[in-house]
């Protein structure tokens, strides 16, 4: 079998292709099929017609929060707090963007009224997170404190500051269990016109949950990607999620995933049998998969991780190839870019 290494999913990217906005329309993006012997130019909207009655189609229904809180030390230093995961009551996991990190027992005072106490590091005394308690006059739950003084966490390569257009639009239309500080951007495609001619073809639907990390953007810095360490996020796979997987294996349909983030949801439990907890899977080039066989899928960093998982499921060589053809076409990339279909290698027909 083929040792890949970090250089392997390097590629060079027009900083232009880096898309700012979202398209006009959800389902107007483009889609790039590539489950085809060569790639062929799409609009989003042709998905059903390439998905067959009794597929799968298994969505991410994690919610973005405003995860993003501003404030200042005692002193008087300006920080950014980035919410990575709530725990019980009013404390928090967060990432902490300041000049000089504050001792535990730290009060800080932050933008819309409420106060943020460090407890500590985590998940332990030389963890990269901060362990935090918020405290507000009248109450108000993290989840609330996010909603009302919060912004959206956007991408460190979309370079606006978050606007309305933001908030509506790094969202999918079915999100519904709030967690996640970066959108499943492959779902951020699907609107309810398209969702309903998915339903007309006779393809199913289920959910997932998979809460989406700030790691999710962090760089492999290692160039033997065996060395490098996976972030950690939270997931959970539904019992009914669990029988429709079933049901679609049983009448021969094929399983869609949309997004990495399901991937790695599916293929988690695939691997441990545990249908919920916390995930490191690390998905690279020779790795079985055990639930999926199309994905429908983002344009990725280079040398990131998703690149290595899109390699894993499609191919490296028709990977890069693919990511080749859409540089030459103008594809937009990254979150608010397009799409592609994806089938697992070997698929049968």
């Amino acid at each position: 079998m083929q040792q890949f290494s970090l250089s392997d999913f390097d590629f060079e990217l027009p900083p232009e292709l880096v898309a700012q906005h979202p398209a006009e329309e959800r389902s107007a993006s483009r889609l790039l099929d590539g489950t085809s012997p060569d790639p062929v130019d799409r609009v989003f909207r042709d998905l059903p017609q390439l998905l067959r009655r009794g597929d799968l189609l298994v969505f991410n229904d994690t919610q973005v929060v405003k995860a993003r809180l501003f404030g200042h030390k005692p002193t008087g230093g300006q920080l950014e707090l980035l919410i990575e995961r709530v725990l019980q009551g009013q404390e928090v996991v967060a990432h902490m963007k300041v000049s000089k990190k504050p001792p535990v027992g730290t009060v800080l005072a932050m933008a819309g009224g409420f106060e943020a106490t460090v407890l500590g590091r985590w998940p332990d005394d030389q963890g990269p997170l901060f362990h935090l308690r918020l405290d507000s006059p009248d109450g108000e739950t993290p989840y609330d404190l996010m909603a009302r003084c919060g912004h959206v966490p956007l991408p460190p390569y979309i370079t606006h500051a978050d606007s309305a257009e933001d908030e509506r639009r790094y969202q999918t239309v079915f999100a519904r269990v709030p967690g996640a500080v970066a959108a499943p951007t492959a779902a951020l495609h699907f609107d309810e016109a398209l969702l309903a001619r998915l339903d007309e073809r006779g393809v199913e639907r289920a959910s997932v949950t998979l809460h989406v990390g700030a790691g999710t953007f962090q760089p492999v810095k290692t160039e033997n990607i065996a060395e490098h360490t996976m972030h950690a996020e939270r997931y959970q796979v539904p019992e009914a999620t669990q029988r429709a997987i079933a049901a679609c294996r049983s009448r021969g349909g094929r399983v869609v995933a949309v997004g990495t983030t399901t991937v790695r949801t599916l293929e988690s439990w695939g691997a441990t049998g545990e249908p919920a907890g916390d995930t490191r899977i690390f998905i690279t080039p020779g790795f079985r998969f055990r639930h999926v066989d199309l994905l429908v899928t983002n344009f990725h960093l280079p040398k990131s991780t998703l690149m290595m998982l899109v390699s894993a499921l499609a191919g490296h060589a028709r990977v890069m190839a693919l990511y080749a053809h859409a540089i030459r076409e103008r594809y937009r990339f990254f979150s608010y870019g397009d799409a592609m279909l994806l089938a697992r290698e070997n698929l049968p027909c």
